[in-house]
């Protein structure tokens, strides 16, 4: 009787060493249906970003927290989640909250229906998924543009092959211009 007790304890220390090297600290973990994945509440642990998920999370709860954006690739090796809450967090929807708007469209239209912005002024309490590219802050990121620079350059070179043109033209037809000037002009040119 004392080996089986003792194989039991084994076999519940051994879980959950392995329960805690893949649960985040601020996180509570569950395993689903025979270790088939992991159910991965993070739920009100005033979390300021995502931690560290398990590879095969299947069902992740990150609501009411304090995160603002989700950096990019924070979800990308989640390939067996098949449900995401992300509501009740005070999203800053500037260029930043861009990856979390294309993965949770990529993911599920129902689920980003819940993400509500709360900064900046211009996007407050609107759903995220209501707004475009041009309307998250600091996408419209002014690029630098010397396109005058070049106008100039490039006007002055054509009004320079212009002026040639013509007076080519011009001195071509002239009958009264001798043709030993005319190898001179084209020379130097």
């Amino acid at each position: 009787m004392k080996i089986p007790a003792a194989a039991g304890f084994v076999t519940l220390m051994l879980f959950c060493l392995v329960h805690a090297e893949i649960c985040p600290l601020s996180c509570t973990c569950k395993p689903l249906e025979e270790m088939k994945g992991w159910l991965v509440d993070c739920s009100s642990k005033g979390l300021k970003e995502v931690p560290a998920l398990p590879v095969n999370t299947r069902k992740l709860y990150l609501q009411n927290n304090s995160m603002t954006t989700v950096r990019t690739g924070a979800f990308d090796n989640l390939q067996n989640l098949e449900e995401v809450n992300v509501s009740d967090n005070p999203w800053n929807c500037d260029c930043d909250i861009l990856y979390l708007k294309l993965w949770l469209e990529d993911f599920s239209e129902s689920f980003i229906a819940n993400v509500i912005c709360a900064t900046p002024a211009s996007s407050e309490r609107k759903p995220l998924s209501q707004l475009s590219g041009n309307e998250l802050d600091s996408c419209r990121k002014s690029l630098p543009i010397k396109c005058l620079n070049f106008f100039w350059r490039d006007l002055a070179l054509i009004t320079f092959a212009v002026v040639v043109l013509i007076l080519t033209s011009f001195l071509l037809n002239t009958t009264e211009f001798p043709r030993k000037h005319l190898r001179k002009i084209v020379l130097c040119v």
